[in-house]
């Protein structure tokens, strides 16, 4: 999984996968659900993410894996 945050956009998308998305639904306001070709959920879009989204913290609980924090 990766967040990324898109300061030139105010969007921050939500990569819950590597497959690669083939339909796309708005679901609320600003607020859009990628698909695979198999109906999984493999991302997740949300515009105007500064005013919806708590950017400044970040918690993982429970997470096994490999945090890695590419240098911008």
């Amino acid at each position: 999984m990766k967040l990324n945050y898109y300061p030139d956009t105010d969007s921050l998308y939500i990569d819950l996968s590597e497959r690669e998305s083939v339909e796309s639904r708005e679901v609320a306001d600003g607020v859009v659900l990628d698909y695979d070709a198999a109906g999984h959920l493999v991302g997740i879009d949300i515009e105007h993410a500064s005013e919806t989204v708590q950017l400044g913290r970040l918690v993982l609980r429970g997470m096994t894996g490999d945090i890695e924090r590419p240098v911008a």
